[in-house]
């Protein structure tokens, strides 16, 4: 049997990446915004994850540097996006393993906490909770029932505050 390998990008994946993000939205939004991100200071390589089935890409997921505000003090934490399966291998678990990766290999970086838009009953199967637990609040234009978020260091998100995603995000929400 075949197993799912996860592994960090490449630059010579670039075109696969961005084949799954248009084969699962539909659109080149998520592209663009792929592009603006692996151009911002956000950009981690690190946390930029491929999935492998057969030899080919059929997934991907991105993590990137966002601040949460609380109060006067600004915390560096990571948001979860864009992440997609190319549809035609979404029943494999890819989804799964990109996300456990992900959020694996960020704790391992000694980061603090992962924000996520979108999904909540997905993303609440790896350690996810509701955003109104610890009173986050984001400055998208979005349904705060929509926000999750996960705790990798111990009361990273303790005083809750509003987390800033920079504007290269509103081209998709």
């Amino acid at each position: 049997m075949t197993t799912i390998q996860v592994r960090q990008e490449k630059p010579e994946d670039i075109s696969a990446i961005d084949v799954v993000h248009l084969s699962a939205f539909g659109g080149d939004d998520e592209v663009g915004l792929l592009d603006s991100l692996r151009a911002s200071s956000g950009y981690v390589s690190d946390l930029s994850l491929v999935a492998e089935f057969h030899g080919r890409i059929v997934g991907h997921v991105l993590l990137t540097k966002v601040h949460l505000l609380q109060g006067s003090e600004t915390k560096e934490i990571l948001a979860l996006a864009p992440m997609a399966v190319v549809p035609s291998q979404s029943h494999r678990g890819i989804g799964s393993e990109l996300v456990q990766a992900a959020v694996n290999q960020a704790r391992e970086l000694g980061y603090k906490a992962i924000v996520v838009v979108g999904y909540p009953e997905f993303y609440q199967r790896f350690g996810f909770e509701e955003a109104s637990r610890w009173e986050l609040e984001t400055n998208l234009s979005v349904s705060n029932d929509l926000v999750t978020a996960i705790e990798l260091q111990a009361d990273a998100l303790k005083g809750g505050g509003n987390v800033i995603y920079p504007s290269l995000f509103d081209c998709v929400y």
